[in-house]
């Protein structure tokens, strides 16, 4: 009897610590499985949060056109620092604190990507920005020199961009490193009165205009073959350009950097897992294709450090009244 029941107290024993074994093997599966839910939670919260735009007016909209296009499953806010616009003009510290301010308001709001979609602020504030953010992706914008001296026949190409720019590190490192070993010549143009005429509405008879029409001879006769639009005001005025191209029957290609900036930005999502997850409807309304309509995208978040009805007229004219807009209105946190 005592030999039995020393038997049966081991079997419960035995039993017993198996049990607790199976309950402590669930107790850290249930602990793993709850972890990995968050983890994917968080992850996919990550990649539904915004991409964050900057430009000191309304130029990078034409930026955002190119990544609504490539991308139009992300939702996009847009900083546009109207108070103070334009920074062409202004110097190195002034843009870099601008710069920082916007960086740190889009940081706020949860982006998961920036684009500094202003070459002025690139320029100046990229790097500082990035070592200020490490965590974050930041994205500048160049002037698009390096694919027009690789295109150019007549081994001379022409910049159009604002003064800060042109004096930049950014544009004058990609003229050492790529046109100077292939023996380009880069022509620099500002006119300061191009961003207010862009911000004005384009009209075509004033002398903005006219001076413009009278570069592009200048160029041509120059033997400028390839024209870069170095500031993101310009994409705006790109079909004008075309248009007295093609009636002056000059041999000028326009390049802009917008494409470049989508692609780049594209890569970034997808090498840091932060695409944006599409939904069943969204899948649904044929998002993915290659011909989605502005109706399927998500509204663009606007803000803008100074409002008046003519920026939000001239908001609908450049991005098209397809397009779905929502204004914050709330003041720089």
């Amino acid at each position: 009897m005592n030999i039995a029941a020393t038997n049966l107290l081991n079997m419960v024993e035995r039993s017993s610590i198996s049990v607790k074994k199976r309950d402590s093997k669930k107790s850290v599966i249930d602990t793993a499985k709850n972890a990995t839910s968050v983890s994917q939670a968080m992850i996919n919260k990550e990649r539904n949060a915004p991409i964050g735009l900057f430009d000191s007016g309304i130029g990078g909209l034409s930026v955002y056109l190119h990544l609504a296009q490539q991308l139009p499953a992300e939702r996009y806010i847009y900083y546009a620092d109207t108070l103070h616009v334009p920074y062409g003009n202004r110097d190195s510290e002034d843009i870099e604190a601008l710069t920082l301010t916007a960086v740190e308001w889009l940081y706020q709001q949860g982006c998961k990507l920036i684009v500094i979609a202003c070459n002025s602020a690139s320029a100046y504030a990229l790097e500082t920005a990035r070592r200020c953010y490490p965590q974050l992706p930041i994205v500048g914008l160049v002037p698009a020199l390096k694919p027009a001296v690789l295109a150019s026949k007549s081994k001379h190409v022409a910049v159009l961009a604002t003064k800060a720019t042109l004096n930049g590190m950014l544009l004058n490192e990609v003229i050492t490193a790529i046109a100077s070993p292939n023996r380009t010549l880069v022509t620099k143009y500002f006119d300061p009165q191009l961003v207010p005429w862009v911000e004005a509405g384009m009209p075509e008879n004033c002398e903005t205009a006219k001076r413009l029409r009278q570069q592009l001879q200048i160029f041509a006769q120059d033997g400028v073959d390839q024209l870069v639009l170095g500031c993101t005001h310009y994409p705006f005025f790109k079909a004008f350009l075309l248009d007295e191209i093609a009636q002056q029957q000059l041999s000028i290609q326009v390049v802009d950097s917008g494409q470049a900036i989508a692609e780049r930005v594209k890569q970034l999502l997808v090498a840091n897992q932060l695409s944006a997850l599409l939904d069943s409807r969204a899948k649904n309304n044929g998002i993915e294709g290659r011909e989605t309509g502005k109706k399927n995208r998500p509204p663009l978040t606007f803000y803008a450090t100074k409002y008046d009805d003519k920026l939000v007229m001239l908001i609908q004219r450049l991005l098209g009244k397809e397009t779905c807009l929502q204004y914050y209105t709330k003041g720089v946190s």
